[in-house]
């Protein structure tokens, strides 16, 4: 358990940068789907931790405080990237 949450949380800062270092707006779109999706899964595991009583109990709160407040800003960012971009061509088949 310990394993995976520490590999979803560490996959949520580098796919952020990456995000950060994006070629256009649709692949910022796209890294910070990913990191949206990492960050919920750092909340599971943080919850499944909360519910086996891992660790120190203050500690294991604050972090799904902090992971809760995280994925609301990436999400927000998302709906806000997606909402700004503009619309492209359509393609003709």
């Amino acid at each position: 358990m310990e394993f995976q949450l520490v590999k979803a949380g560490t996959s949520v800062g580098a796919n952020y940068r990456e995000a950060n270092r994006a070629e256009s707006r649709n692949d910022f779109i796209h890294k910070l789907a990913i990191v949206e999706k990492e960050s919920a899964e750092s909340g599971y595991w943080l919850e499944l931790c909360q519910e086996a009583k891992l660790g120190n109990a203050e500690l294991r709160q604050w972090l799904i405080q902090e992971s809760r407040e995280l994925l609301a800003i990436f999400t927000s960012a998302g709906r806000t990237s997606k909402a700004n971009r503009t619309p492209s061509k359509t393609r003709q088949h």
